[in-house]
């Protein structure tokens, strides 16, 4: 089995702000894995609130790629066993893992959602996120991209004054999130306001570690809470089911489809919503998550959308939200270049 991995700079369309960043490009890198004259593909993208950098997880490739290369390929979960023995991070292993589940449907001449024995007839609506921005910069977003729900990413003195101002122009569904910015009183106060202003969910407003305050939270809040930073591996979906409505998988974080199948079916076991969410990346990544949204209660996979130019050909999805999967088999996935 063949592997390449290359980075690539992708230029999104606007500054995109959340509570403690803001950036105009997005590094990525992308995992190629090529046997029997097929070949899958996989996408991880740097990200400095873990310190992981594309050069680093190509690095960590790099180091076993001979082993790789040697590994016998049956089924992506075995795969993914044996990158995990390795010590890879998350966000490597995640690539990889992505690349295997690609390779793999490609190979057997089905889209992954057939092979897991799911139907396409009915998903959820992915959301469009609107970062931090001033309010005639957000307005402006959300007129170039009509959408029937917006992520709203808040943390400023001013949150629900800008919910509020952006109500006024759009009936469409709000979900927020805050990363990690509130404290659990501000919480449980902002949320019966965001609520009357047409808000589903709210998604980790505090910070990663604030399980007292999550608790207090869940006592008081009239609207869910969904966990994010607080929900990174499988192990954390138990804790989380104490502490949240519902968790929103990060493939990248938990280290790819392997895991994020098994978080799945845990949190669906233990009663909690589930929502899978995405980096601002290429297609590659969005059309690895697109797999999996006939098992979800809510999707963020708008990240391609968010993009000037992309990199690949896979899934796309229509204004309205519709998603339009691609008769090539696997994730659906075809570098441009």
């Amino acid at each position: 089995m063949q592997v390449q991995v290359k980075k690539y700079t992708l230029p999104l369309k606007h500054t995109f702000s959340i509570s403690r960043e803001s950036h105009d490009f997005q590094d990525t890198m992308i995992v190629s894995l090529t046997l029997d004259g097929k070949t899958g593909y996989g996408e991880a993208t740097s990200n400095p609130y873990y310190n992981i950098t594309t050069q680093s997880m190509m690095d960590e490739i790099n180091a076993i790629s001979s082993e790789i290369e040697n590994f016998e390929f049956t089924k992506p979960e075995v795969f993914h066993a044996f990158l995990v023995s390795k010590g890879l991070s998350n966000f490597a292993i995640c690539a990889l893992d992505l690349a295997a589940h690609d390779l793999y449907g490609k190979l057997l001449g089905k889209p992954l959602y057939e092979i897991w024995g799911t139907s396409i007839e009915k998903y959820p609506t992915t959301n469009y996120t609107i970062g931090i921005a001033s309010i005639d910069i957000m307005l402006a977003k959300m007129q170039e991209m009509p959408w029937p729900i917006y992520k709203i990413k808040l943390g400023t003195s001013d949150d629900v004054a800008i919910v509020r101002e952006l109500r006024n122009h759009t009936d469409a569904i709000f979900r927020i999130d805050a990363n990690c910015a509130w404290t659990a009183q501000e919480t449980i106060h902002n949320a019966p306001l965001l609520k009357e202003l047409g808000v589903e969910f709210l998604e980790q407003p505090l910070k990663a570690d604030d399980w007292s305050g999550m608790e207090e939270v869940m006592h008081h809040s009239v609207l869910p809470v969904i966990a994010d930073e607080s929900c990174i591996v499988e192990s954390d979906v138990e804790k989380c089911a104490l502490h949240f409505s519902g968790i929103n998988i990060k493939l990248t974080k938990c280290g790819g489809l392997t895991p994020a199948l098994r978080m799945i079916k845990k949190a669906k076991e233990l009663g909690i919503s589930v929502m899978v969410g995405c980096m601002t990346e290429s297609t590659v990544g969005i059309s690895a998550i697109a797999q999996l949204i006939p098992q979800l209660d809510y999707v963020d996979m708008d990240g391609a959308l968010l993009l000037k130019s992309d990199i690949a050909t896979g899934v796309q999805i229509d204004p309205d939200g519709k998603v339009i999967f691609p008769k090539l088999a696997g994730s659906g996935v075809q570098l441009l270049d």
